[in-house]
């Protein structure tokens, strides 16, 4: 029974990693390009001169530039070659389909082949993308394309380095405008060092699992493992709300969109760990088993699948770098540590069945002879 109950928990861990990159497609497809952490510091200084109503800022880690319109008139962003770009103004948001910024800009790397209408010397023609006052798009200029970091970085790469000032022009009517901002070069964290305090952390909570499951330590390791989920079960569902606040999701409904959207796995394993945690707690039947499953969904899903926040200055969420980095790490002790424990406790039951299953014949043996 064991065996068969870690086969279907292999079947439902690699028809979720399927499930992941399937709908992953779509959303590369459409540009959602996130990094999932970055060297380079990208931030607004503002808009000068200053329009009330116009507002700017950075989002997705500095993959993307947000600019919302609240002056109640209609704002331009210009392109590479001093071209109309977007629209941005109270009948919507559009984009010039003669800018060579429109397709450039379609992914972070900007490596998107220019059809043949990209002319920015022809009059502009608008095409709607987007109802509102709030347009967020790639900027090359905010951005460091280059493969190798610059020659300051390299000759000081322990230091962090103002890599260069940009500046963004708009035309408000006939105004010229200008976002400006910096981008810097930071230095990564010690990703050693954090790989190496969670390895130990799950191995403390893997332990947990070689604590007799029918005595009284072995029921309070289960309560713990149940604790331990549901904390980082709640946790996890928290870190993909953070990406889509970073990825300038507004309101209540923005947020659920992009989950349901692009972090729909990631919701689901955190919601699977809060259960499979009340289970544990309530100590039901296959308890191990189900800490098991969840663990290892949650140490891939949310741990894993975030790991990269280790070895990067920058994470793509709305609070400090290393709370990132902590999240992580605890959702990998936690998840792998469940995992390892529910093994652990299931087969110390098989193998106590096994025993058992011996024991009972030759016990009847015994009786018949005498």
């Amino acid at each position: 029974m064991i065996r068969t109950l870690l086969g279907r928990a292999g079947l439902v861990a690699a028809a979720a990693g399927l499930a992941t990159v399937i709908s992953a497609a779509p959303a590369a497809a459409h540009g959602a390009d996130a990094p999932d952490g970055t060297d380079y510091r990208t931030r607004t200084t503002g808009v000068a001169p200053a329009r009330p109503g116009l507002e700017v800022r950075v989002i997705e880690a500095g993959a993307r530039l947000e600019l919302t319109n609240h002056t109640g008139r209609t704002i331009e962003v210009i392109g590479y070659s001093g071209e109309p770009y977007l629209r941005v103004g109270p009948d919507g948001v559009f984009e010039n389909s003669h800018s060579p910024a429109t397709y450039l800009n379609s992914t972070i790397t900007g490596e998107t082949a220019l059809p043949a209408e990209a002319d920015p010397a022809a009059a502009p023609v608008w095409r709607r993308i987007a109802d509102g006052t709030t347009a967020r798009w790639h900027d090359q200029r905010a951005l460091w394309q280059e493969s190798a970091p610059p020659a300051a970085v390299r000759a000081a790469p322990e230091r962090e380095h103002r890599v260069r000032n940009w500046s963004i022009p708009l035309r408000d009517g006939t105004d010229p405008v200008a976002i400006g901002g910096t981008l810097d070069w930071v230095p990564p964290p010690d990703a050693y060092t954090w790989w190496a305090v969670t390895i130990v952390g799950l191995l403390a909570v893997g332990a947990l699992g070689l604590l007799p499951a029918a005595g009284p330590a072995g029921a309070r390791a289960l309560s713990a493992l149940g604790v331990l989920l549901m904390v980082g079960g709640a946790l996890a569902v928290g870190y993909p709300v953070g990406r889509e606040l970073d990825a300038g999701a507004q309101g209540v409904g923005g947020v659920l969109v992009g989950l349901l959207s692009g972090q729909i796995w990631s919701l689901l394993t955190g919601l699977g760990a809060i259960a499979a945690g009340w289970y544990a707690l309530r100590r039901r039947p296959a308890a191990d088993f189900v800490v098991a499953l969840a663990g290892a969904c949650l140490a891939l899903f949310a741990g894993a699948a975030n790991a990269a926040v280790f070895a990067r200055a920058i994470a793509p969420v709305p609070w400090p770098p290393t709370t990132a980095r902590v999240l992580v790490a605890l959702f990998l002790i936690t998840g792998a540590g469940a995992t390892a424990a529910g093994i652990l406790r299931l087969h110390a039951a098989s193998r106590d069945t096994a025993a058992a299953a011996r024991v009972e014949p030759a016990e009847s043996g015994s009786t018949a002879a005498g």
